[in-house]
């Protein structure tokens, strides 16, 4: 798994800083302890990682998909917008970026994840506040490492 882990962050180095993301699905009890929901800063119970902590929230402005950056129809989430989840050949969902807050939507404009504002953790959390996943953010790319349970929100 770490061999994995370890490729696709090589790979996304590679990428444009808005570009298309690969997801993959991630073991926690096999992730690295600082990329782990065991970190203390990756832990969900931390208060700058709770779902209604100022900026996390889905309602706060600029995470909803109601917002023109955020919407599914805006060509930017699209197939062929630059921020694009992709799982193998199939384009699963769009990432975006309002304020500090790193959003994940589904197809439909869900909200998937979300990885808290400030730079204090590369974990991904699911909009009721579970660990969710890491993201690797190289500078020149992303890619998603997510929990079977939350990858599964984009096949609803």
């Amino acid at each position: 798994m770490s061999g994995l882990v370890a490729a696709l962050l090589i790979a996304a180095t590679a990428l444009p800083a808005l570009a298309d993301a690969p997801l993959f699905v991630v073991e926690p009890s096999q992730m690295p302890f600082d990329l782990g929901p065991g970190a203390p800063a990756n832990q969900p119970s931390r208060r700058t990682n709770l779902p209604n902590a100022p900026g996390n929230s889905g309602s706060a402005p600029g995470n909803g998909s109601g917002i023109r950056a955020n919407a599914p129809d805006n060509p930017a989430n699209g197939p062929d917008g630059g921020r694009g989840i992709w799982a193998g050949d199939e384009m699963v969902g769009y990432y975006t970026r309002n304020g500090g807050t790193l959003n994940l939507f589904d197809r439909q404009g869900r909200r998937v994840a979300y990885r808290p504002g400030g730079g204090h953790t590369r974990s991904l959390f699911s909009p009721d506040g579970r660990w969710c996943g890491t993201v690797a953010d190289t500078g020149g790319g992303m890619a998603f490492g997510l929990t079977q349970a939350c990858a599964g929100r984009f096949f609803r």
